[in-house]
């Protein structure tokens, strides 16, 4: 048997790839940052093509430190950020502009008009979506508006459309396979997720020609084979799922209400649903976790929009950081924040506000402040956010959760996850793998080519790395809370016309 996995995890503003062994042990990991387009303010875009040129550089580079060849690869898994939205030409596989990100706001005011046209009640059943610019959909149909001459050659089958796992198998197999999973097609607003295919009143109501879209296979099955150009030989592409879904079956969480976070660039709590989809009230989604086979997992989400990239503002924008690594240092130099609170929206807030006018803020400034309270600040801050994600869910599941499975790169910050568990009230358990992400893409990936026979045999791989527990009294943690609802109240609508 082959004896490696390798994963390309497509991140928001990195690309990395990981090469695990069977048992998951990491034996080879490259990452690579790239550029960060704001047009405009509100505006995210990338380089689709610096995306796949970066994605396959590290790809490479780990395979070379590994001394891997392509025969000693048993499969690819792919993992990206979700719902950001390439379109390119299908002769030639050029993007006809950039991608549009998912922290994108661009599409605010025609989501304004969507909701006051009445659909959002029959879009929120179809795609367990709230109509918001953070899904595709809006993305899609500005492109096709404002890209010159590209709705006519979208009707005319001249362009496709993929989210980034789409536009890396299109690349990987030279343009010979043009698929995407359920748990990222679930993402767009275009996909109906009881029907598991793309909804035809949907694509009429966007305008989106339904040739343009890629075809949805199961996350855990073999997709295509990669150009043998491009690793010296055929691999399997044999497992695709978006990173939070990808996150979520890679910490085991296969059973109904089973949760994790992920604190990466935005911040994402899942909570599986089992079979069948749940739609929920109180600004959290219902979306597709993965298939495998026939058999469909569901997730409930809140997501917040902005959790470790306030990190590197910090470091990138202010300057008060020489890495992100620092911050554990710099908030340990105070005993709390002094007041402070950060309201990292930049990009609007997701859930559960769900206010795209929100912009970012920093309340409670003494002439006493110093810079070691404000990283203080942003750090809890991703605490504060996961708590109110997590209120929501737990109101809608109408039960308690009793502990927390965490992972994504800020989890190795041990303040952090003390603060979350501090203010959540839970013990929060960090896995002893903490790239949890790129390892379910993996054992989806092992799963499709049979390196696992079942989830079972990855369950019992799992292990804890450390496990935090609450040692903050009621009264405080209220008194806390009370301090971040207000200092939120003073963000939203912000940046509203």
């Amino acid at each position: 048997m082959k004896e490696y996995l390798l994963a390309l995890d497509q991140g928001t503003t990195s690309s990395r790839c990981i090469i695990f062994d069977r048992q998951g042990k990491i034996l080879s990991k490259v990452q690579r940052e790239f550029a960060q387009i704001f047009p405009r303010d509100g505006w995210v875009e990338h380089d689709a093509t610096e995306i796949w040129a970066s994605q396959m550089g590290v790809a490479v580079e780990a395979m070379l430190a590994l001394g891997a060849t392509a025969e000693d690869i048993a499969a690819i898994g792919i993992t990206n950020q979700r719902e950001t939205v390439v379109v390119w030409e299908r002769d030639t596989g050029r993007p006809i502009c950039n991608a549009i990100v998912w922290q994108c706001r661009r599409t605010a005011a025609e989501c304004d008009a969507l909701k006051t046209s009445g659909v959002e009640p029959m879009i929120r059943e179809r795609t367990g979506l709230l109509i918001d610019p953070y899904f595709s959909a809006t993305k899609l149909c500005w492109i096709l508006d404002h890209v010159d001459g590209a709705r006519a050659r979208a009707e005319r089958g001249e362009l496709l459309f993929g989210t980034i796992d789409t536009w890396l198998i299109y690349r990987l197999t030279d343009g010979k396979v043009h698929a995407t999973d359920p748990s990222n097609a679930a993402r767009t607003m275009l996909f109906n997720i009881h029907t598991m295919s793309w909804d035809e009143e949907l694509l009429r109501l966007f305008r989106i020609p339904a040739a343009m879209m890629p075809a949805v296979k199961p996350s855990s099955g073999l997709f295509g084979y990669t150009d043998p150009r491009l690793f010296g030989g055929e691999i399997p592409i044999a497992g695709v799922a978006g990173d939070q879904q990808a996150a979520l079956f890679g910490q085991c969480c296969f059973d109904a209400g089973d949760v994790k976070n992920t604190y990466g660039t935005g911040g994402f709590l899942l909570m599986n649903t089992g079979a069948q989809p749940i739609l929920p009230k109180q600004g959290l989604l219902a979306t597709v976790g993965w298939q495998i086979g026939s058999e469909v997992r569901y997730v409930v989400e809140g997501s917040v929009f902005v959790c470790g990239a306030v990190m590197q503002w910090l470091r990138d924008g202010l300057g008060l950081l020489k890495n992100a690594a620092d911050s554990e240092r710099m908030a340990m130099k105070v005993s709390d924040s002094a007041g402070v609170y950060l309201v990292p929206a930049f990009v609007g807030l997701g859930a559960p506000y769900w206010d795209a006018y929100a912009r970012g803020g920093i309340q409670g400034l003494t002439r006493a402040t110093n810079k070691y309270h404000i990283v203080r600040a942003a750090l809890e801050s991703m605490a504060y956010q996961t708590a109110d994600v997590l209120s929501a869910m737990q109101s809608e599941a109408g039960a308690r959760l009793s502990a927390l499975r965490v992972d994504g790169g800020a989890s190795a910050n041990n303040f952090l996850l003390q603060f979350q568990a501090d203010i959540l009230g839970i013990p929060l358990l960090r896995p002893a793998c903490v790239e949890t992400t790129a390892w379910g893409a993996a054992t989806l990936a092992g799963l499709g080519v049979g390196v696992y026979s079942d989830t079972d045999e990855l369950r019992r791989q799992w292990q804890a790395d450390r496990e935090f527990y609450p040692a903050m009294g009621a009264e405080q943690r209220a008194d806390l809370l009370r301090g971040w609802h207000r200092a939120v109240e003073r963000t939203m609508k912000w940046a509203e016309i």
